[in-house]
C-alpha cells in the first residue's frame, strides 16, 4: 500500500518575516541540501534569512537562544544531521538537541526542526535532498506557519513578566518623582 502524506499550503504572512537558519554542517553535503530546500521555501514565502553555522547539533539550540535574546528574528530553522554511530552519543545528541528546541518553542519561539536523525548516510541523503524528501523546506515551512499563527493570535503584549506595564520605570534607590517641599 502506498503512503500518502498531507502537506499544508504555504503559510500566508501579513508582512515579510526574517528568519535565522542555524546549521551544523558536520556532514557538509547533507547540510547544503537542507539549506537549499529551506532557502527556496523562505524566498517563495517572501521572507528573508540569514545563515549561521555552529559546530554540532547540540549547539543549534544555544545559538537560537542567543539570537532570540540579542537580535530581531521572527523565526528560526534548525538544520543538521546526526547519523547513528557505535556509541550512545547518538541518543544524547538526538534527544538533547530536540528537547532544547522544544523548550525554546514552548517559550514562544517559532522554530522549524530540520535536524535529521538517521541510521546511515543514504537515509540522510534521501531526506535532505530537495529533489527527494526535502526536509529543509519542511523545517522552513514549519517555522513560517508558526510565525503566521503567532501573528494571527496577537503581537507582543505589555505588562507580561517582569516588564512594567507603563513607562514609569523606577531605578532602585531613586524616587520616581522629584519631591517638593
Amino acid at each position: 500500500m502506498a503512503e500518502s502524506h498531507y502537506t499544508l499550503p504555504r503559510a500566508e504572512l501579513d508582512k515579510p518575516a526574517k528568519l535565522l537558519i542555524v546549521t551544523a554542517p558536520f556532514y557538509r553535503d547533507i547540510a547544503d541540501h537542507l539549506i537549499a530546500g529551506a532557502t527556496t521555501e523562505i524566498e517563495a514565502s517572501g521572507a528573508t534569512h540569514e545563515i549561521v553555522e555552529v559546530p554540532g547539533a547540540l549547539e543549534i539550540p544555544t545559538a537560537i537562544g542567543i539570537a532570540e535574546r540579542l537580535s530581531n528574528f521572527d523565526g528560526y530553522i534548525a538544520l543538521g544531521c546526526v547519523i547513528r554511530g557505535e556509541t550512545t552519543h547518538y541518543e544524547t545528541v538526538c534527544n538533547d538537541s530536540s528537547r532544547a528546541l522544544t523548550l525554546l518553542g514552548l517559550q514562544g519561539l517559532c522554530i522549524g526542526n530540520g535536524i535529521l536523525t538517521v541510521e546511515n548516510h543514504d537515509q540522510a541523503e534521501a531526506r535532505a535532498n530537495p529533489e527527494k524528501m526535502n526536509k529543509g523546506a519542511g523545517a522552513a515551512a514549519a517555522a513560517l506557519h508558526l510565525i503566521a499563527l503567532g501573528r494571527k493570535w496577537g503581537g507582543a503584549r505589555k505588562g507580561v513578566g517582569f516588564i512594567p506595564d507603563s513607562e514609569d520605570y523606577q531605578i532602585a534607590g531613586k524616587a520616581k518623582d522629584t519631591p517638593t517641599g
